[in-house]
């Protein structure tokens, strides 16, 4: 497993972090079961949110960690401020009210990094930065960023950080994966895949922000299950999204050549779409949705991959040939 630092975090990240949204308390022997093996795989950051499971995946994560004993050992990723479906709800109130839930739920007196799960960029950034760190001052927060904000309101955010002495945005979470969005799964989504994102992508690498990625498989378009000739075959909504918003012929070829490279290399399709995303010279720390330790497992061994830049640009269609 590899290893990066967060400003303002003592543990180390772990490059690979394990979502929680598959936790509830219906089902705590197997949950826990999940989260050792996977700790014990070396590891140590954790994704949740306040919107999951309605406080259920909180309540249960921090049961976890307080059964084991570990929460000098772990980090905990959270998230707030989702938009409900009645109004968005990136406001100071909102936030507040959310990171005092959670940490009630957690029983814990500190989120290592806390994300803003949604943005509002009809909300000024300056009392949103206030907000976080009056919560960082007080130690309820160890860092913060903001998951879906596009890299124009991270930039934003911090320039009001900076002029007013301020603690910054220390981490980003947007899509990212090697396919191409041709329709947003969702209002609000923020990627920096495809050649229309390079702006972003060169924004983060001149900043070196970490940036906690999400959808490495492009919502299970690089499962191996997604061929041209099945699309219309898919009945349950994650795979309908995924057709909708990636079946594009430019992300065939590009899964074709996924296909030929890990028959190469001896390793599945999602792994060396992992690999690309883990090779991509960014500081990525990627979420995955791992529901067996076997698949953690698999995703580690293709984190530890590291394309060539040959190979990455031939996956990405800008050579003919490697």
């Amino acid at each position: 497993m590899q290893y990066g630092k967060i400003a303002g975090v003592p543990n180390p990240i772990s490059r690979l972090v394990q979502g929680s949204v598959m936790v509830d308390s219906k089902s705590i022997p197997a949950c826990f079961y999940l989260l050792d093996a996977i700790r014990d795989l070396g590891c140590t950051t954790f994704d949740t949110a306040h919107v999951y499971g309605s406080g259920d995946n909180e309540r249960t994560f921090g049961q976890w960690v307080r059964e084991r004993g570990i929460r000098d050992k772990i980090n905990i990723i959270g998230k707030g401020a989702h938009h409900s479906q009645d109004r968005k709800r990136v406001t100071p109130w909102d936030i507040s009210a959310d990171i005092y839930d959670s940490l009630a739920r957690f029983k814990t007196d500190h989120i290592d990094i806390y994300l803003l799960h949604r943005d509002d960029p009809e909300v000024p950034v300056g009392p949103i930065v206030e907000t976080l760190n009056s919560h960082l001052k007080a130690g309820r927060i160890l860092s913060y960023g903001g998951s879906n904000w596009s890299h124009t309101r991270v930039q934003e955010a911090n320039e009001y950080a900076a002029a007013h002495g301020l603690a910054p945005f220390v981490a980003s979470s947007p899509n990212f994966s090697l396919a191409m969005q041709v329709q947003a799964p969702w209002d609000g989504c923020i990627t920096i895949s495809g050649p229309a994102q390079q702006t972003p992508r060169d924004y983060y690498a001149k900043h070196n922000m970490p940036l906690f990625t999400w959808s490495s498989l492009a919502g299970g378009f690089f499962s191996g299950r997604l061929r041209r000739d099945n699309l219309a075959t898919f009945e349950t909504y994650l795979d309908k999204l995924a057709v909708t918003s990636y079946a594009h012929e430019d992300n065939f070829q590009r899964l074709d050549r996924v296909q030929q490279l890990a028959e190469e290399k001896g390793m599945s399709i999602p792994q060396i779409a992992t690999a690309y995303v883990m090779s991509y010279p960014l500081n990525i720390f990627a979420l995955v949705g791992c529901q067996t330790a076997d698949e953690f497992k698999a995703n580690a061994a293709a984190s530890e991959l590291r394309l060539t830049q040959t190979e990455m640009e031939w996956l990405d269609l800008k050579r003919p040939s490697r």
